[in-house]
């Protein structure tokens, strides 16, 4: 009887880890949101979501999108936000001046995707 419950237990404590580690978004002014036009710098197309850099205001921000496959279904694709093409964002900055930013929604010429 011990083994099954060490194992239900490390099966348990497996899963938790990747959660605990993933940021909230608590720590994102929700309050000011900015809107801003620009390109990446770098795009990573992956889980648990895609991320990129961008420069603005003289620093380079992280940026934090949504999973892949919620912007694939909701028809962005990789292609579209490559390094290099312009886009307009709007989301919000990490409050303790990181320079982070949560991405709500990509403007590409008349096309909108909300992200959130």
């Amino acid at each position: 009887m011990r083994f099954p419950m060490l194992v239900a237990a490390a099966a348990f404590a497996a899963t938790a880890v990747p959660v605990a580690a993933h940021h909230g978004w608590s720590s994102y002014d929700e309050s000011k949101p900015v809107t801003l036009n620009g390109t990446f710098a770098e795009l990573s197309w992956g889980n648990p979501h895609g991320a990129a850099k961008m420069r603005w205001k003289g620093k380079t921000w992280d940026v934090i999108l949504a999973p892949t496959g919620r912007m694939e279904a909701r028809g962005l694709t990789r292609a579209e936000v490559e390094p290099g093409k312009r886009i307009r964002l709007t989301g919000y900055v990490r409050r303790d001046g990181t320079p982070e930013m949560r991405i709500e929604r990509i403007m590409i010429g008349k096309k909108t995707v909300e992200l959130r």
